[in-house]
């Protein structure tokens, strides 16, 4: 789905919250409906340039932020704890929204970006028209150690058990493109992107504060890190696995080697009754570079209906 030389192009814009100066791209009219496009890691803004100015046809704004860690976006003050916890990226999401005066938008999300997108639409329901969940529901139990996985779904998430130790985190620091490479290659091993792309993607993982939030995030999903004290009452009502009450719709790709589909399956009665599931045929973790055109579809019929 590849863009035509005439297709809309994203405007680099920054805009200032409480805590951040986020970067994020803009598509469409300011005058349009506002969409929200977030991506996960590790990736960027770019994830969605293929799915962004379909979107932008139909009179859309689109809005692509660059997570905390990520690209250009950065803390305000150098005493902010630089944390990656499930609560903080969901409302980056809603301080964002406040700060452009944007009352409702569609959300959509992927990795990091899907959690972020279903913690917003927790918090602030009202404020979601609609939500687009990759791999879906997206939040985790912070306060009570879940059990472990099968042995195979271990061995996938091996990253994490490295991102817990000092040497892990010294490895991410010093071959961030290496280990970030390794994992697009896994994750998705039937995706056949340029070494352009990657290297595109990768510029936004020399933010100062990327290892930083990486590893807080990583240990604090598992109880190994404490979370900032100013989340903590979110995370308490994260932890008992709130229902999402939005409209919503779920994308799995078929060939996701480090989100296996059964995931998805098992947390479908946290979504409204009726949501459609979606396997995506052909596409590995990273949905909205691989099938762009099925998380284009998606968001039509997200967008329709609401």
């Amino acid at each position: 789905m590849a863009n035509s030389p005439n297709s809309p192009r994203p405007r680099a814009q920054t805009i200032r919250t409480h805590l951040l100066q986020i970067a994020y791209d803009e598509w469409g009219s300011p005058d349009g409906r506002a969409v929200i496009l977030l991506h996960g890691f590790p990736d960027n803004a770019g994830a969605w340039n293929q799915v962004a100015p379909a979107l932008v046809g139909g009179g859309y704004r689109v809005l692509v932020p660059y997570l905390r860690g990520f690209g250009l976006t950065r803390f305000l003050d150098s005493q902010s704890p630089r944390v990656g916890q499930q609560a903080a990226l969901g409302l980056d999401v809603i301080d964002l929204m406040d700060a452009l005066s944007i009352q409702n938008a569609v959300l959509a999300g992927y990795d990091w970006g899907c959690t972020a997108a279903c913690v917003a639409s927790i918090l602030q329901p009202k404020r979601v028209a609609a939500l687009l969940a990759i791999h879906g529901y997206g939040v985790n139990d912070t306060i009570r150690p879940e059990p472990p996985a099968p042995a195979a779904e271990e061995r996938e998430c091996w990253y994490h058990w490295y991102f817990h130790t000092e040497r892990g985190r010294r490895g991410l620091e010093a071959n961030r493109k290496e280990i970030c490479l390794l994992l697009w290659r896994s994750w998705s091993p039937n995706w056949k992107f340029s070494d352009q792309e990657f290297e595109r993607t990768a510029e936004s993982f020399d933010n100062p504060d990327f290892v930083s939030t990486v590893i807080h995030a990583y240990r604090h999903s598992h109880g190994n890190a404490p979370g900032d004290p100013r989340y903590a009452e979110v995370e308490r009502r994260l932890a008992e696995l709130p229902a999402i009450t939005v409209r919503s719709m779920v994308l799995h790709g078929v060939d996701d080697a480090v989100h296996p589909l059964h995931r998805s399956k098992v947390r479908m009665n946290l979504f409204p009754e009726g949501t459609k599931r979606i396997e995506v045929r052909g596409a590995g973790h990273f949905v909205p570079r691989e099938k762009p055109e099925a998380v284009v579809d998606a968001m039509r019929t997200l967008i329709t209906k609401v």
